[in-house]
């Protein structure tokens, strides 16, 4: 019986100087925010994505704002269970933020457009 031949590792992106080069950054981000009608917090969810959006994403994103209050069964698909909450749908692999996303740094994290730190 032959033996299985032991796979490569992976190996991090590095650039020719030898430095480790940070994520690639998608052409796009699909993102959808489940809201509960015009509640302050699902007001200050979407103001908050939509800054950040402008800052960072500059015009390579699209939101998708499912109000539950008018589609409650919208939210089976992506297990919703508080609201608001922000789910990444692309890039992968699909995340998600609960809350008003006033804090910018874990949703620049969630976005991979910040590393943890």
């Amino acid at each position: 019986m032959p033996t299985p031949k032991k796979r490569p590792r992976a190996r991090p992106r590095t650039s020719a100087s030898g430095s480790l080069r940070p994520p690639r950054k998608p052409a796009a981000w699909k993102l959808r925010l489940y809201v509960a009608g015009q509640s302050p917090k699902s007001i200050r969810a979407f103001a908050n994505l939509k800054v950040l959006c402008e800052k960072h994403l500059q015009g390579r994103y699209q939101i998708e704002v499912i109000d539950l209050l008018e589609n409650p069964h919208m939210a089976r698909g992506d297990q919703i269970v508080a609201i608001p909450t922000l789910v990444i749908k692309l890039p992968h692999p699909v995340q998600k933020i609960i809350g008003d996303l006033s804090n910018t740094d874990r949703v620049l994290v969630g976005l991979a457009l910040q590393q943890v730190g």
